[in-house]
């Protein structure tokens, strides 16, 4: 048997400590995961753990993923937006069933720091009218990533920061440990909708301060003493803008 074409190559990012490279396989994105965040795009925040509900789940394709930094400003869009994030990979296959919180965060590899980028006049408009959004979240290069550290090195990440600066000045600064639902309890609730795979990553929502990106910024998003992602907004090739 062989292909009628060939195979495209798997999307990879480089893990810390050598020449190894992580292949992705899906990428879940969690939104509305920090209250703060909630909050500034018009919803309801839970005021407790037991009144935050259910968590909301979209994807991104595997090759979204930005590896290099070099964003193209995206076609179709006027309002083009940034949200820093924490992604975790996972290096396991998750058993059969639904995962308890505790187990599901052994599954765990490593961990990066990324961006969910977002055409937000398109999801806005699209929300709108109550049809999905994708086209305002899963497009081409809107998933930029750092390497992978092994989750080991990190050690406890709900102890850690994320921030992302754009042309030197702070846009989004959050605590993980404000985030609503912690990465053993995403994992848990991803559980009871797919079968969790090696080679999936994780984008665990975003803190306060989303905002519009343009051809020529240059940002820093940064997951304090682990990691870092340095990269500009570029105009795509052979194209204007828009």
């Amino acid at each position: 048997m062989t292909d009628a074409i060939p195979a495209p190559a798997a999307s990879r990012i480089r893990v810390r400590g050598g020449d190894q490279y992580f292949p992705v396989r899906r990428i879940y994105c969690v939104g509305r995961n920090f209250a703060d965040h909630a909050r500034e795009m018009g919803a309801a925040a839970p005021a407790s753990k037991a009144e935050r509900g259910q968590p909301v789940f979209f994807l991104k394709p595997a090759d979204a993923i930005v590896t290099d930094g070099v964003v193209p400003y995206p076609h179709g869009t006027h309002d083009f937006h940034h949200e820093v994030e924490l992604v975790v990979a996972l290096g396991r296959d998750a058993p059969a069933g639904v995962l308890h919180p505790d187990a599901a965060v052994a599954l765990v590899y490593a961990y990066g720091v990324g961006l969910d980028l977002t055409r937000r006049d398109l999801q806005a408009a699209a929300k709108a009218k109550g049809l999905p959004w994708d086209t305002g979240k899963a497009f081409d290069h809107s998933a930029p990533v750092s390497e992978l550290v092994p989750a080991a090195a990190v050690g406890d990440v709900d102890a850690r920061m994320l921030t992302l600066q754009v042309n030197g000045q702070t846009r989004q600064h959050g605590a993980l440990s404000d985030l609503i639902w912690n990465v053993g309890d995403i994992l848990h609730e991803l559980s009871k909708l797919y079968a969790l795979r090696a080679g999936d990553l994780v984008f665990m929502g975003t803190p306060a301060g989303v905002g519009p990106l343009q051809v020529g910024d240059q940002f820093i998003a940064s997951l304090d003493g682990v990691v870092e992602l340095r990269g500009e907004i570029v105009i795509p090739t052979g194209t204007g803008v828009g």
